[in-house]
């Protein structure tokens, strides 16, 4: 009896345990990790992690100064850009925080200058190249390029020119699944070049508005590389008339170290616009700054999540109010 008994409870036991992980399942969002999502769990935002709101909880002093030059360093503005910055805003003297506040955002604001940030796409097809180190959400970036164009009623063709990293033309074919865009893909190991070529052959023969080319990851540090990727955008170049655009995608927590790829792949290809990725995280974000500068390369569009609508047009207002937001 006694054996029933315990029995029975513990069957009741795993039956309520059972039923509290359904009901808790049910509430939770589902997320596949294996491919691209189209829904971010939280509404996408500009979030800058570093941010400067909380300087100007004190006095101005000597010391207000070398905080708001170590904030800035820490948002990743860099050091020179930093000191730049600060000798700015102390010689207005302001008279309290929010003054200096205020200068402060006018002052990083005129920092982008009123440079050109849309989308050059004036060829036929206009030709945009995608460039980027390993891991910068380059795939994606294009991805959410391509749903952008598609949607303003253009036509789009992909160049899966990434012959060296084994997924990388699976996940721009789950993509073009998802959104609607064909690909141009070769094998593994495949000529770059050569691919970007057929691709491009096949734009003009289908009378396709844009050819978005994907290229293999590159390490900035390595020549032989860049050789390479210099060489797919002379062969578009010179079978297409012109490249109207070569886009860097940086990833917005690298910091510093973004403007040493900006420098190493501008000398290699001209890059000429930038595209800052993972603002959605714990990314600074400052760096932006410190590259348009130092280069004077135009910052185009940002990174805020995962989804094809998660690309935003790079708006200096905006992010630098954000940069300034309170910690």
């Amino acid at each position: 009896m006694t054996v029933y008994l315990l029995t029975g409870a513990l069957v009741g036991v795993v039956l309520v345990g059972w039923l509290l992980l359904r009901k808790r399942r049910r509430h939770q969002t589902s997320l596949r990790r294996d491919a691209p999502t189209f829904e971010a769990l939280q509404p996408p935002r500009l979030r800058i992690g570093t941010r400067l709101g909380g300087v100007f909880g004190r006095q101005i002093d000597a010391s207000f100064w070398d905080s708001l030059e170590e904030a800035l360093i820490a948002a990743d503005v860099g050091v020179a850009t930093s000191a730049s910055v600060v000798e700015r805003v102390r010689a207005t003297e302001p008279s309290d925080p929010e003054e200096a506040r205020s200068t402060l955002r006018e002052v990083l604001v005129g920092g982008f200058d009123a440079r050109d940030r849309s989308i050059a796409a004036e060829g036929d097809p206009a030709v945009v190249v995608v460039v980027g180190v390993n891991g910068s959400g380059k795939t994606t970036t294009i991805a959410k390029i391509a749903a952008s164009q598609i949607a303003a009623g253009r036509s789009v063709l992909v160049a899966a020119a990434d012959t060296f990293r084994a997924a990388a033309a699976e996940q721009m074919v789950s993509w073009a699944d998802r959104i609607g865009f064909d690909i141009v893909r070769g094998s593994d190991g495949a000529d770059p070049a050569a691919v970007a070529f057929d691709a491009l052959s096949a734009a003009q023969a289908r009378g396709v508005d844009v050819l978005i080319v994907d290229t293999a990851g590159r390490l900035h540090s390595k020549q032989n590389l860049m050789d390479e990727l210099a060489k797919v955008v002379r062969v578009l170049g010179r079978d297409s008339g012109s490249v109207d655009e070569v886009l860097l995608v940086l990833d917005g927590s690298t910091g510093q170290n973004g403007i040493a790829q900006a420098k190493a792949f501008t000398a290699a290809v001209g890059v000429t616009g930038l595209i800052v990725t993972k603002l959605d995280g714990t990314a600074k974000g400052g760096a932006a700054l410190a590259v348009e500068d130092d280069l004077g390369l135009p910052l185009k569009l940002i990174g805020v999540g995962e989804g094809p609508g998660d690309l935003l047009h790079f708006d200096p207002g905006t992010f630098v109010d954000e940069l300034l937001g309170d910690v």
